[in-house]
């Protein structure tokens, strides 16, 4: 084959140089005049405001959202915790200053990490509100030529993937649910930590939840030695959460780089929530059955014992399946093979009753129900279809592309959607404003993940909340002790972290186990409830009881 020959053209390197020797112009003055217009338009001004907005005019921002961006990029260098509470936007937020720095220019490469479940909707968010080109991490794509990546924690942090994201440099890092990174011994905090980023984000509606040390770690991320070192943090301010808003100049350090707005102080408090208890009855039958299991239970360690009255509280089929297993395991407890012959013999579940009548008075409105155990969601649903009420599951152990089916079905289709805890994290159902908490957590806290779902930024109707309870079983005691007594649902809830951590409590749901565990009757635990909560009442009084969380 002949070789290739190449001409070089030297007219133009000639003229040029010739115009540089001779101070002529490099380019006509109409060039030049439409190249400086064209670089002008682009240019910002200052540095203050947003120029997102202008290419954003389809979206409705609140004011507590573009102020908390313009915070962050002014005055907080892009380095910043967005600590809104559940439902204010902090999504919306992360996305208008992302887009800011895209359009500025300071911003190519970005990772942005947040919960698996959550990885569509983070993508189709992006994309639809903001216009930003954000994919969604497949298998085998490149870390190393896609600009805005979307990732789980739990992909990115795993080898090869670890190595590679590592070695890259990005102008962005933006952490959802960040608060799984209060503890700097973990895996995922180390790996955060070591990401090298100009601007970063940390998403949590919990930024401190029991130890103030969670603070510092998570300050650490963003401004390492912001608040001191590890030793000197702990030397001058312990662990006591309270210290955060008794030292003065702690507040002051952490506020320049934490944004938190309230429902309160935004004026969010329009959509107002309707909670509502809906009492039912076992059955003479059922009650039967419960009084066999609570009367039986001896033979078994105090979690198990407690274990099999909340499912029977459930459903028959989520205490019959875990009989089974038992028996299938410790074949010699005869009791219970009488237990578990009575309950197949029982009649549809009370509360799967009420919950048809509810759903009928309500009418053709969207409803979601939250249970606590996998079994009474297949049987609820089953229950609902043959009472002609369509359904859709939704649950933790369905992939990323089922959540998002399942969620478009129940808009589009379905009238309820029959959730497990899973739907508590990051699914957004604000065409929905009617729940039913079927089974009532013992966190609390796991109940304002719920309530966010509906109750949050876009929706524009008040939300009602029906929460079910069976008389004269554990779920009474935690109704009335837990739950009312307290005025938990409208008051407490904003502080509970706080009390707990007053009361030396690192976790409440761990803390009514204990107290059924170590009770040797339904009698004592009844006391040792009215005991706690009269503890969390009293502390609530005299620390938050000036200050009001939701209005009625």
């Amino acid at each position: 084959m002949n070789s290739i020959h190449l001409d070089k053209d030297t007219i133009f390197i000639n003229e040029l140089e010739n115009r540089l020797d001779m101070n002529d112009p490099v380019s006509s003055w109409e060039l030049f005049s439409m190249a400086f217009h064209a670089e002008k338009t682009t240019m910002t001004p200052s540095f203050k405001g947003l120029r997102a907005l202008e290419f954003l005019p389809h979206v409705d921002f609140l004011k507590h959202q573009i102020a908390s961006a313009e915070q962050v990029i002014e005055q907080m260098n892009g380095r910043a915790i967005l600590a809104d509470e559940v439902g204010l936007g902090k999504t919306i937020e992360a996305g208008l200053i992302l887009k800011e720095y895209m359009i500025r220019g300071l911003v190519k490469k970005a990772l942005i990490l947040v919960p698996a479940s959550l990885v569509n909707q983070w993508e189709k968010e992006l994309n639809e509100k903001f216009y930003i080109p954000a994919v969604a991490h497949r298998k085998n794509m490149s870390w190393e030529h896609g600009n805005i990546i979307i990732s789980s924690m739990d992909t990115a942090k795993r080898e090869p993937h670890r190595e590679t994201i590592l070695d890259l440099d990005y102008d962005f890092v933006l952490v959802d649910e960040a608060h799984k990174l209060k503890n700097h011994k973990t895996k995922n905090y180390a790996f955060v930590r070591a990401l090298k980023k100009k601007y970063c984000l940390l998403l949590t509606a919990t930024p401190v939840q029991n130890q103030l040390i969670e603070i510092f770690n998570l300050v650490s991320i963003l401004k390492p030695g912001h608040l001191g070192n590890y030793d000197s943090f702990l030397e001058s301010y312990g662990k006591d959460r309270k210290n955060m808003k008794q030292d003065i100049y702690l507040k002051q350090l952490v506020q320049k780089v934490m944004v938190r707005n309230t429902r309160r102080e935004t004026g969010l408090n329009q959509v107002k929530r309707h909670i509502e208890t809906i009492w039912t009855e076992f059955s003479d039958e059922e009650k039967d059955v419960y009084q066999q299991l609570e009367n039986s239970t001896g033979l078994l360690p105090s979690f198990s014992k407690i274990t099999f009255l909340r499912e029977f509280c459930s459903s028959r089929e989520a205490c019959y399946l875990s009989l089974k297993k038992m028996l299938s395991e410790q074949p010699e407890l005869d009791t219970f093979h009488q237990i578990t012959e009575n309950i197949e013999q029982l009649p549809n579940h009370k509360k799967a009753e009420k919950v048809v009548e509810l759903i009928q008075e309500i009418g053709d409105e969207k409803v979601i129900i939250f249970t606590e155990y996998r079994a009474t969601q297949l049987y609820l649903q089953w229950y609902l279809q043959q009472n002609g009420i369509s359904s859709v599951p939704f649950r933790g152990g369905f992939k990323r592309g089922k959540k998002d089916w399942m969620r478009q079905l129940f808009k589009d289709h379905a009238q309820v959607l029959i959730a497990t805890e899973a739907g508590g994290e990051g699914i957004n159902l604000q065409f929905c404003n009617y729940m039913i908490n079927y089974d009532l957590p013992w966190n609390p806290m796991r109940l304002e993940q719920r309530i966010g779902r509906i109750h949050r930024y876009g929706q524009d109707k008040d939300v009602h909340i029906y929460n079910f309870a069976l008389k004269h079983t554990v779920e009474e005691h935690i109704m009335k002790l837990l739950y009312e007594k307290i005025n938990l649902f409208e008051q407490v809830i904003g502080h509970l972290d706080d009390i707990l951590a007053d009361l030396s409590i690192p976790d409440i749901e761990s803390e009514l186990q204990e107290i059924y565990a170590e009770s040797t009757t339904p009698g004592e635990a009844k006391i040792k409830l009215q005991n706690l909560s009269a503890v969390i009442k009293q502390t609530h009084d005299t620390n938050y009881g000036e200050e009001q969380k939701y209005g009625n």
